[in-house]
């Protein structure tokens, strides 16, 4: 497999069987990003969720969204946390816990065991771009969505840190092809088929990584970056070294989020 994110079903089982991988992942930002609001702050201060609502998040991950938020939670008349993986989705119990307001069910956007206006909000953060018929999950979510209810999605942009590892590497053709299925640049195009009204937020942040091992671990933990996974470690260590400027590891990011009607 190339460089890059995949909407392969069987690719996209493999890097979320559990939540290891993302766990990684999440603490890395978490340390090195720049912007200390948080990206998961970021996006949930962006919501607006009254009292009684009927909310369902896709690809609920971890659940680690709504960690911390305990006053949007018990808002949420029901709260329909769901998933692709089973492992992610038991992770994701175990972090919240069983509530009377918490439904955890394993689904796929694309095949939404719901009935036709069932939510007043819609939640799909850094996951569209994976799944393989994306048009038909954006319908699947108008198609649950009530009248007057909001889909919030959030996304990378195509400046993002991969690009720069990728020329850091050499890779191109078929070593580099970016998953550029939903981004922020062409996302809006997208949920435009299905949604008469879409705005878009961005997210200001980057990468200031001080040590070079938990950028290595980062890389590792991606089961869609084979073509780097491939090298022996102290080659991929011997590459972002020769990058360090200040003690350092500087690296773009580029994220943000879609909000429908």
């Amino acid at each position: 497999m190339h460089f890059g994110s995949s909407n392969d079903t069987e690719a996209v089982k493999k890097q979320y069987a559990t939540s290891k991988g993302l766990d990684i992942r999440i603490g890395f930002h978490n340390k090195y990003s720049t912007n200390k609001q948080g990206y998961s702050n970021w996006i949930i201060s962006n919501y607006n969720i009254k009292r009684g609502m009927k909310v369902l998040e896709l690809g609920c991950g971890t659940g680690g969204l709504w960690e911390g938020h305990e006053d949007m939670v018990s808002r949420c008349g029901k709260l329909v946390l769901t998933d692709f993986s089973e492992g992610m989705l038991e992770t994701a119990r175990n972090n919240l816990g069983e509530r009377d307001n918490i439904e955890y069910i394993q689904a796929d956007i694309q095949y939404l065991p719901f009935e036709e206006k069932s939510f007043d909000v819609v939640i799909a953060n850094s996951m569209l771009y994976h799944v393989p018929d994306i048009d038909r999950g954006i319908r699947e979510v108008r198609r649950v969505l009530k009248p007057g209810g909001v889909f919030y999605c959030a996304t990378l942009g195509e400046n993002n840190f991969p690009e720069l590892l990728a020329e850091w590497f050499e890779l191109e053709g078929e070593e580099f092809k970016p998953n550029h299925n939903f981004t922020m640049q062409n996302g809006g195009a997208v949920l435009g088929k299905s949604f008469a009204d879409v705005k878009t937020a961005f997210y200001e942040d980057s990468l200031h990584v001080t040590d070079v091992e938990d950028l290595v671990e980062y890389l590792r933990s991606l089961a869609s970056f084979k073509v780097i996974l491939d090298l022996p470690v102290e080659k991929i260590r011997e590459i972002l070294k020769e990058h360090i400027e200040d003690e350092a590891v500087d690296l773009p990011k580029e994220y943000g989020m879609f909000i429908c009607q």
